[in-house]
């Protein structure tokens, strides 16, 4: 009988590729962990942190506005009359690209000309925090509102961030925001689920403005600045949007889910207002 030999060159060779193996499967697994780790942050712990942030702001603006209204040095309320149509030209400072970014607040042309004061039927915001609430019944929501659209400053802390640009509440044009549709507290993750004449209240230090769902933009390009203009109407598909001035809410989102390639978008007009 014939004995195999095993030279130790073919010892050495399986071995090596044993390490190999056991080197790569390893590689393999801890890769593995920290990509689910990731995902767990950005998908549960992001929302977590957000959400309960969000929650601390909305009951520091409720305590807030009660001890004013309490002390008797509320703002007064907006007169109904300062809310009859009037006609409006497009303004060149409307924003016209809808990606979140960083600005600026002292250049808003509302602040700058005077527009939010309680005459003019808009609110005085506090530009460095959260100035509004933004209550959706059907999708059981209520969160801060903040100036700015930026991911860091607003829009990562689950508020809607307020496009720089726009209206204030209850100002003829456009009030128009953004918020995540997913991580990060995800606010406008179910607004696809809106439904005409479904009801959105904006809720100021002196007064809640209530909206009525009109029509939805199923999706449009990042960059269709039109849908919040102080007349809304898609640059991309015109058939969507409107020609006529008014009182217009606009919510703003990414879709399709967990991507930011499109915009998904919400128009609601102002139906009622009432002294807070």
């Amino acid at each position: 009988m014939r004995v195999p030999v095993v030279r130790h060159g073919t010892r050495r060779r399986r071995a090596l590729i044993r390490r190999l193996l056991w080197t790569g499967g390893e590689t393999l697994v801890t890769v593995g962990v920290v990509l689910l780790l990731f995902v767990v942050h950005q998908v549960w712990w992001t929302n977590r942190e957000a959400r309960e942030g969000a929650e601390r702001e909305v009951r520091a603006l409720e305590r807030e506005w009660d001890v004013s209204g309490a002390e008797g040095d509320a703002e007064p309320a907006p007169s109904p009359t300062a809310m009859a149509p009037t006609a409006m030209a497009p303004t060149a400072m409307a924003p016209t690209a809808m990606e979140p970014r960083t600005t600026d607040p002292s250049a808003s042309p509302e602040r700058s000309a005077g527009a939010d004061s309680p005459r003019s039927g808009s609110p005085r915001p506090d530009w460095s925090r959260a100035y509004a609430i933004l209550t959706i019944p059907r999708l059981d929501l209520r969160v801060p509102v903040a100036e700015g659209t930026s991911k860091g400053g607003v829009l990562n802390k689950g508020y809607a961030g307020h496009y720089t640009g726009t209206q204030q509440p209850g100002q003829a044009g456009n009030f128009a925001l953004a918020g995540h549709r997913n991580t990060h507290g995800e606010p406008f993750r179910y607004i696809n689920r809106l439904r005409p004449k479904d009801t959105i209240e904006v809720e100021t230090r002196s007064a809640v403005y209530t909206y009525a769902v009109d029509a939805t933009l199923p999706q449009t390009s990042a960059g269709d600045g039109g849908v919040i203009r102080p007349v809304p109407r898609s640059a991309v598909r015109p058939a969507h949007g409107y020609t006529d001035p008014g009182y217009y809410l606009t919510l703003t989102t990414c879709t399709p889910e967990y991507t930011s390639k499109y915009r998904l978008v919400v128009w609601g007009k102002l139906i009622s207002m009432r002294p807070r």
